[in-house]
């Protein structure tokens, strides 16, 4: 009989453990203010104590300085900007900031953009306008079965952007297409399709609403609302050619913003829920 107990004990122990530490993983660090209840992109410089994050569209073209537990520090209003619908933040080694106006819902824009941010650290914001279109998207919208020109998550690499779609497609495929352009500013620029990733079959759980890259610039986080994908030993523009690592997160909410907080731990908004507010998280990759 003791020894029964003993064993049961030892698997109590055990099955908390695993729980702790699966729980430990995915941390929720604070909630959101109200003011970010439709919170789309998120991101922070290495040199920096700060982050910084933006609202999707219909809200104002302002940048929200944030502490890393979430508190809104400050607000930057952009200037010669317009929030059409903004939806992804990258960063540069010179500090500059970007910010995504790509959001498509309906595949019909024609111009889409990235403004380009200097002057944030101190205050005084200057703006300049990458202007871009897909190369392989000839109608405004395409059909709904062939609609994979959303886009909701980009990174900056090396001097240029690379940009992973939201498949809104009927004809649904699980796949993210990838596009490099570059960090021009002037012509309109063409972003050059360069390969595509199935991500899963569910449509409800294969939207890539987020990307990040690690400071390093060796490891790139792509987001979904229960998933991370997290690319690595790609060689060149083709960001999947390298290892591709899934993990789930068992925990499914409107996920809309990822950045590495350092080399092993990303940070993670979601937007506000019927009943409950946004939140900022914090997941420990597991080396």
């Amino acid at each position: 009989m003791k020894l029964k107990i003993f064993t049961l004990l030892v698997c109590i122990t055990l099955s908390v453990s695993c729980q702790k530490k699966s729980h430990q993983d995915f941390l929720k660090v604070n909630q959101l203010s109200n003011s970010l209840k439709e919170i789309s992109g998120i991101t922070g410089f290495p040199n920096e104590p700060h982050l910084y994050a933006i609202n999707d569209s219909g809200n104002d073209n302002v940048l929200f300085r944030l502490d890393k537990k979430g508190k809104i520090l400050n607000k930057i209003k952009i200037p010669n900007s317009k929030n059409v619908d903004w939806e992804d933040l990258a960063y540069d080694h010179q500090n500059n900031l970007y910010i995504g106006d790509f959001g498509n819902n309906n595949n019909d824009r024609k111009k889409l953009k990235i403004y380009k941010i200097s002057g944030i650290s101190s205050n005084t914001p200057e703006t300049s306008v990458i202007e871009f279109t897909l190369e392989d998207q000839k109608k405004f919208p395409p059909s709904k079965k062939k609609r994979n020109f959303d886009i909701e998550a980009f990174i900056y690499k090396n001097g240029s952007f690379y940009l992973f779609t939201k498949n809104r497609s009927t004809k649904f495929n699980g796949k993210t297409k990838l596009y490099k352009l570059p960090n021009a500013v002037g012509e309109i620029q063409i972003a050059k399709l360069i390969d595509s990733y199935k991500i899963c079959d569910d449509s409800n759980d294969c939207f890539v609403s987020g990307a990040a890259i690690n400071p390093k610039g060796n490891k790139i986080a792509l987001l979904t609302y229960n998933k991370i994908f997290i690319l690595s030993d790609f060689d060149g523009d083709n960001l999947f050619n390298g290892e591709i690592k899934k993990i789930k997160l068992n925990h499914f909410s409107q996920k809309e913003g990822i950045c590495f907080k350092n080399d092993s731990t990303l940070i993670i908004v979601d937007e506000k829920r019927k009943n409950s507010k946004g939140k900022i998280y914090e997941y420990r990759l597991n080396e």
